[in-house]
């Protein structure tokens, strides 16, 4: 390696390379081997890897410097003193209560005050507007003349108006709203005379009372009304329950269809391509008010099965019949579960705890989730898990009679509820000691079971003659009417 040298200071004069010597060759290499030592140094180092290493010890100590350095960095948090408000005089505080809303506590006064002057004059007695527009509504047990009175009528008057409204208040329903006109009284020491009121008494008539001089005049509004029964079909798709409600039943019409339909299919045979089919008793007004009464009809088609009941009066009382004019009486018990006989009373061999002992019961087969209904009129004395017999409800009767269901899936009825023969207590499961899904059904005489097989069930009654007639021409008479 040479070094350029030049004869004279101006540069001007020949230049001529001189060789360099070691120890500048030396640092020169020095410098090299420094600067490809740092382009190769790995300042940002995974302190998850290589622990305990020498690297690892260094990328620690730079990430330690680091932090100290940002921590250094970071400012002082000196509390700022701060002063409060001087408390205000008498005189300020007053100022400021003059321009503040005060409490509802404290009056809720604001601003000033000025006591009256000359040409301010009293008045002897406030003026009354001539006449009051009030509403009122009768609510359950409540007396017409007492409604009239709590609206500001007198108590002779509105005793009169009851009397005079007598024979129309007998289909009056709670919750009738009443428009009441009072007129211009003589004093307010008395109440306001009755004017002018109008109610709907019933869905077919609405009434009016009005002052003629010094009579009231009762006026009679007759509205016409369609009694044409409302008709609700659909695919039962996701639930029953669900549909017919999606379908516009009352949800105290779909009960019914429900424990209709469980005297002849289970509920959990109804598929989701099933359709159902109800037939209410309904009537609308001209004026366009509705009412919606019981169910008439309960249809339900599966594929090319169509089972049709109809709802139909014999010997003074109310049951469904199938279409051939196939109903029921009642008998000393109903069925309680639509289902059928697996396992009868007596001694036997459990299929649980693997020895025999005394079935005190009979059991019904049937799909879970199906109802079961009280098999006699009575009082729920038990509902609730009960060891082996899982969910179970026990019930008295008269006649020292008693009935036990068990393994339901769940319990509908309460301790201590009276229940009908018929009505829905609970649903088919297998709780307890139990295989699958069925009912343990348990007759109790004198609290002795016994066998209910020996028990007499509600048997079927048949329709003929004219009556079969008239109930297939009603039948057919529904059945044209087109579904909502």
């Amino acid at each position: 390696m040479y070094l350029r040298e030049s004869d004279g200071l101006g540069g001007g004069g020949a230049a001529t390379l001189a060789p360099v010597g070691p120890a500048l060759r030396s640092q020169s290499s020095a410098l090299r081997r420094g600067i490809d030592r740092a382009a190769d140094l790995d300042l940002v180092v995974d302190l998850g890897t290589r622990i305990g290493s020498r690297e690892w010890w260094r990328g620690l100590a730079t990430c330690t410097a680091l932090c100290g350095l940002a921590i250094s960095f970071a400012p002082t948090m000196t509390p700022v003193t701060g002063t409060g408000a001087p408390p205000l005089a008498a005189a300020q505080e007053q100022e400021m209560r003059v321009g503040a809303i005060a409490p509802s506590a404290y009056g809720s006064d604001t601003g000033r005050r000025l006591i009256a002057t000359n040409l301010v004059e009293r008045l002897a007695d406030t003026p009354e507007r001539p006449q009051v527009q009030v509403s009122a509504t009768l609510g359950t047990g409540d007396g017409f003349a007492r409604v009239l009175q709590r609206a500001g009528v007198g108590e002779d008057q509105a005793k009169t108006v009851a009397a005079m409204l007598k024979g129309d208040l007998d289909a009056i329903k709670p919750g009738t709203r009443l428009a009441m006109t009072l007129g211009r009284r003589p004093n307010k020491s008395v109440a306001r005379p009755l004017d002018h009121l109008a109610f709907r008494a019933k869905l077919e008539l609405a009434l009016e009372v009005n002052r003629e001089g010094d009579q009231l005049r009762v006026k009679r509004i007759p509205i016409a009304v369609d009694n044409t029964p409302l008709r609700i079909a659909g695919r039962v798709g996701s639930g029953l329950l669900s549909a017919a409600r999606a379908a516009g039943a009352p949800s105290t019409a779909v009960q019914a269809y429900m424990r209709a339909m469980a005297q002849h299919v289970a509920i959990g045979g109804i598929h989701a391509n099933d359709r159902f089919d109800l037939i209410l008793e309904h009537r609308r007004a001209a004026t366009g008010e509705t009412e919606t009464g019981a169910l008439l009809f309960a249809g339900l088609q599966q594929g090319k099965k169509e089972l049709r009941l109809l709802k139909w009066t014999q010997g003074g009382k109310e049951q469904f019949f199938d279409a051939a004019g196939v109903g029921e009486t009642r008998g000393t018990m109903k069925m309680p579960v639509h289902g059928h006989l697996t396992s009868s009373f007596g001694l036997r061999f459990h299929p649980v705890l693997g020895y025999s002992r005394m079935h005190k019961g009979i059991d019904y087969g049937a799909p879970m989730g199906s109802p079961i209904i009280a098999a006699m009129d009575g009082v729920v004395s038990f509902a609730g898990f009960h060891g082996g017999h899982g969910n179970y409800v026990q019930i008295r009767s008269p006649g020292n009679l008693g009935t036990g269901y068990a393994h339901m899936s769940r319990i509908i009825a309460k301790a201590g509820q009276r229940v009908r023969a018929g009505q829905l207590i609970g649903y088919v499961g297998s709780t307890g000691l139990s295989t699958g899904p069925h009912l343990h059904f348990e007759v109790f005489k004198n609290n002795v079971a016994v066998n209910p097989a020996s028990v007499k069930f509600v048997q079927a009654a048949q329709l003929a003659g004219g009556e079969l007639s008239r109930f297939r021409a009603t039948l057919a008479r529904l059945m044209s009417i087109r579904a909502h």
